[in-house]
C-alpha cells in the first residue's frame, strides 16, 4: 500500500504504528502539495486531510518544510530507482533507451502527481529543495552515462552530456504529453521518442568495434 492510499477513509483518532502514521501523513501532504503548491498549502490542510490533529502532525514533522523535504526525498529516490531498474532490464541498447524513456513517462503519469514536486516545484529557490532536485537529476544522468560510456567508449564527460540530454528530453516530453492531454498512447509516445534518441545514440560506434 502506498502512502497516498493510506490517507483514504481514515477516521480521526485511529491509532496507527509510527511508520504507518508517517506514511499516512506523507500521503496526505502529497495530495495537498500537488494540488495547492508549497506556499499555498497549510499544515492545517494536511492534518485535516490525514484525519489527525496538528499536534500529531508536528510530532512527526517539526514544520512544513521538513514535511515537504521528506516527501521530496522519497519521490526523488523512486525516480532514481525506476531509471536504474530500466537500465538493468535488458542488455539490448535500443530497448534500454526505450525502457529509460518509459520510466520517465510512468513516473510523470502516476496518478499521485509526485513528479510535480520534483520537476515543477514552486520552492526551487529554497537551497535544500534545489539540492535534492539537482542531486536526483545528476544521479539519473550518471546512471545513464555509465551505460553510454561502457557501450560507446566515449570519455566520461562526453557520455555525461549525452545522458543529461537523454534524461532532460524524457522528462520534458513526458510532462508535455501529460499536460497537453495528448491522445497519443504512452507506448506510442515512448516509441516515437526512442526512435528520435536512438538515431543519435546509434551513430556512436559500439565500444570494441575499432571504428
Amino acid at each position: 500500500m502506498t502512502a497516498i492510499e493510506q490517507t483514504e477513509a481514515r477516521p480521526r483518532g485511529t491509532r496507527l504504528p509510527r511508520r504507518a502514521r508517517r506514511n499516512q501523513l506523507l500521503g496526505a501532504a502529497q495530495e495537498v502539495f500537488v494540488a495547492q503548491g508549497y506556499h499555498a498549502a497549510a499544515m492545517d490542510d494536511i492534518a485535516e486531510r490525514a484525519g489527525v490533529s496538528k499536534p500529531v502532525l508536528y510530532q512527526h514533522f517539526p514544520g512544513k518544510l521538513d514535511l515537504y523535504l521528506a516527501l521530496l526525498e522519497q519521490h526523488c529516490d523512486n525516480l532514481l530507482q525506476a531509471v536504474r531498474t530500466a537500465l538493468a532490464s535488458t542488455s539490448d541498447n535500443k530497448q534500454r533507451v526505450a525502457a529509460t524513456m518509459d520510466a520517465y513517462f510512468a513516473y510523470v503519469e502516476d496518478e499521485g502527481g509526485a513528479f510535480r514536486l520534483v520537476f515543477e516545484s514552486d520552492l526551487t529557490n529554497e537551497p535544500a529543495v534545489r539540492e535534492r532536485v539537482d542531486r536526483v537529476s545528476l544521479a539519473c544522468a550518471e546512471a545513464i552515462s555509465e551505460v553510454i560510456a561502457e557501450d560507446t567508449g566515449l570519455a566520461k564527460e562526453e557520455a555525461m552530456l549525452l545522458a543529461v540530454g537523454l534524461g532532460g528530453v524524457s522528462q520534458v516530453v513526458a510532462r508535455y504529453w501529460l499536460s497537453s492531454g495528448s491522445t497519443v498512447p504512452r507506448g506510442t509516445a515512448v516509441q516515437l521518442l526512442t526512435s528520435l534518441a536512438w538515431r543519435g545514440i546509434a551513430g556512436f560506434p559500439k565500444n570494441g568495434d575499432g571504428n
